[in-house]
């Protein structure tokens, strides 16, 4: 009997990476906006981390997410 798990990869994927950099830029854009007072280009900065999150499902479902049947395994 072995105490081994298999270790998940604490989602680091395709679509993890994906969203987060989109959501990392859209945070940026909405920060430098909001101090500059640009109203629009904040709502296109709240747009753009919806449009990260829908792009990080999607890369999830088309199995690009952590256990996905489009990512290699990695061994250690």
């Amino acid at each position: 009997m072995t105490n081994e798990t298999e270790e998940l990869g604490h989602g680091s994927s395709t679509a993890s990476w994906t969203a987060v950099v989109i959501m990392l830029v859209a945070f940026a854009i909405g920060t430098v906006a909001f101090f500059f007072s640009i109203v629009w280009l904040v709502w296109a900065a709240v747009g753009l981390v919806v449009v990260g999150l829908l792009v990080g499902y999607g890369l999830a479902k088309a199995g690009y997410g952590v256990g996905g049947s489009r990512v290699a395994a990695r061994g250690h």
